[in-house]
């Protein structure tokens, strides 16, 4: 049986969809949707603090230029659209014409639970499995991670995606057997975190970023093997680190061009260094490369120059900790809530509410993914 909806619970919230039409637009609103009251094992979520993350945008804005955007609608219904053109549309098949709700994760408070789920009653909780980006979310009690006392919304909005996908790749790493990690996108809100979770194991990475600014930041904060992709002696440098680190498992969120070649090829020089005999095959050293960003929208070029130990693929989050199972799942989402204001911390450029979602001078500036510009949504501005 369901608890009754509290009096000062609305009756409906604002959420904002994504919707690709077959006309060629892609269109971002708000949707004012009902809220039902919550089952017995449910609660309503208010959401305070949820985070624009990669994985978002892609769903959020597609394939859109985000300097396209053009705004339409009214004050009180605004609307924001993106011309595509006919091939972009055509990779869209499968989403056209539905309205889509977005956001990955967020946090806020309990303010409507089933009989089941009392105990969350005005409780701050992390909520993960997306339609975070409204201003209430259902959700299922196994949806909800209870943050620990005196974290905000804010501290615990992005308690899931960035920390989870750091310390599976370590825990990928070592289920593999690799001794090191390659880790490209660096200086990303994800980058950095990984490389504290690196710092505390004792594990060695190798940190590739864009910039000599991206390389700075990363030294001050500890990492040890800062390879900057702009740099004439980038290869040089980047094999010098892969000789000490004997890293030979690399995740790259770059995806197109041929960063992959370049990763792969000086883990085959590094491994080559102490080979004994020659093979026109190449080391006997296998080496992985895991794409799971697609920063570079272009082709991935392999040019095999590495020898045929190797392997390259995809890499997903939720794919990865089906794989692990729920012991180990809860494992690493206990370190995550034990270290969330040091190792996991999150920082974000600004706050915005819904309704600036569909701005498009925002847009340009959260659409640009830059190293720094990371963006939180309080619905409840």
């Amino acid at each position: 049986m369901s608890a009754p909806t509290p009096k000062s619970l609305p009756t409906s919230g604002l959420e904002l969809r994504s919707l690709i039409k077959r006309s060629g637009v892609l269109e971002l609103s708000l949707a004012r949707v009902a809220i039902v009251p919550p089952a017995a094992d449910e609660v309503i979520v208010r959401v305070e603090a949820t985070p624009i993350n990669p994985s978002d945008l892609g769903l959020l804005l597609g394939p859109a230029d985000p300097a396209s955007a053009v705004a339409s609608g009214t004050p009180v219904n605004p609307v924001t659209a993106f011309p595509l053109n006919e091939t972009l549309i055509n990779a869209m098949t499968a989403r056209l014409d539905q309205s889509m709700a977005v956001g990955n994760e967020g946090a806020g408070v309990v303010v409507a639970a089933g009989s089941g789920a009392q105990h969350l009653l005005g409780k701050t909780v992390a909520v993960i499995g997306g339609n975070l980006y409204a201003e209430y979310r259902r959700a299922k009690l196994a949806e909800c991670i209870p943050l620990p006392p005196g974290i905000t919304p804010a501290q615990g909005a992005s308690v899931f995606v960035n920390p989870m996908t750091a310390l599976s790749m370590v825990d990928n790493m070592r289920r593999d057997g690799h001794k090191g990690l390659v880790h490209t996108a660096a200086a990303s809100n994800l980058g950095q975190m990984l490389n504290r979770v690196c710092l505390k194991d004792g594990v060695d990475l190798v940190c590739i970023v864009r910039s000599q600014a991206q390389a700075a930041l990363l030294r001050e904060q500890g990492a040890k093997f800062v390879c900057d992709s702009s740099s004439p002696d980038f290869a040089t440098e980047l094999t010098a680190a892969l000789v000490t680190t004997g890293a030979t498992l690399a995740f790259d969120a770059i995806g197109g061009g041929e960063l992959a070649t370049t990763i792969l090829s000086r883990m085959e020089a590094a491994a080559n260094q102490t080979a004994k005999e020659y093979s026109r095959y190449g080391s006997n050293t296998y080496k992985q490369l895991f794409i799971y960003g697609a920063l570079d929208m272009g082709p991935t070029v392999l040019k095999r120059n590495f020898g045929f130990s190797f392997g390259v693929g995809g890499w997903l989050l939720w794919p990865y900790l089906q794989k692990i199972g729920p012991t180990s799942v809860m494992a690493l989402q206990k370190r995550v809530l034990d270290e969330i204001t040091t190792t996991f911390a999150s920082h974000y450029s600004a706050e915005i509410s819904l309704r600036d979602v569909l701005d498009p001078a925002i847009i340009a500036r959260y659409g640009r993914r830059a190293t720094g510009e990371k963006f939180l949504i309080n619905p409840a501005r």
